[in-house]
């Protein structure tokens, strides 16, 4: 990652902003008229937001988990695993982010649910 792709990931850099494409296609009105300050403030609040979603998700991986061990079916489970990254791949291309880095994401997310997956048997 480039020194100018860290300050766009992380909210420092310059000044201004360009309009961000959302989800649904449309751009941010705005958003190029907000302060760094504002900026950052609006990264902490997706930040949060990205955390609570992690916790969901590992809350959801962990009843999987319970249900995986009342049938004794084995922690990995390739073809599961399989669809999950292509679908991370699919959604990122959607959200026009780069699917490499989501994949990854999505990977470490994956182990760390088998890892304690093995850890609780």
């Amino acid at each position: 990652m480039t020194e100018h792709e860290r300050d766009d990931a992380t909210g420092s850099g310059d000044q201004t902003a360009t309009p961000q494409a959302l989800p649904d296609g449309g751009e941010r009105e705005g958003m190029q008229d907000m302060s760094l300050d504002e900026l950052r403030e609006e990264i902490e609040s997706i930040d949060r937001e990205l955390v609570e979603l992690i916790a969901r998700r590992t809350y959801v991986a962990d009843s999987v988990a319970a249900v995986k061990d009342e049938k004794g079916l084995s922690t990995t489970d390739e073809d599961q695993e399989q669809r999950v990254m292509d679908r991370a791949g699919t959604n990122a291309e959607q959200f026009d982010v780069d699917a490499n880095l989501v994949k990854a994401i999505f990977r470490l997310l994956i182990e760390l649910n088998k890892v304690e997956q093995r850890e609780r048997r």
